[in-house]
């Protein structure tokens, strides 16, 4: 899974030196649902790190598990999320702001995606 994001993501032209390191959990078909899955990874931000604008061909659920992360969905407010807080995104929107808040500890958050089986975690938004 992380091999095919990462290929998709230098494809696309948006891999940079620094990357999140993405560290897939499980993936499950969603029972009565066809076609669709279920699946987690989680995400580890090096301080100071951020994130492509993006989408995602899912519903997206952010739990953090460690630091904190500034998010923002297009037509939303920045939010900055410490352990314990979560964030939603839906098929439609767009992901503008996805950093680590800290340029000096490391974060860490769990995602769990709904999603078409087989479909990418992540489309990069030019």
């Amino acid at each position: 899974m992380k091999r095919i994001l990462l290929l998709f993501l230098l494809a696309a032209g948006t891999l940079t030196a620094q990357q999140p390191k993405i560290t897939p959990l499980m993936s499950k078909d969603l029972t009565g649902i066809p076609g669709k899955e279920g699946a987690m990874i989680t995400v580890e931000f090096a301080p100071g790190e951020v994130d492509p604008v993006h989408r995602h061909n899912a519903q997206v659920f952010v739990y953090v598990l460690e630091g904190s992360v500034v998010m923002q969905a297009k037509g939303g407010k920045e939010q900055t999320l410490k352990p314990g807080d979560t964030f939603y995104e839906s098929p439609e929107d767009v992901h503008l702001v996805g950093r680590n808040a800290s340029k000096t500890k490391p974060a860490k958050f769990l995602v769990f995606f709904v999603k078409d089986k087989g479909a990418p975690f992540l489309i990069p938004v030019k």
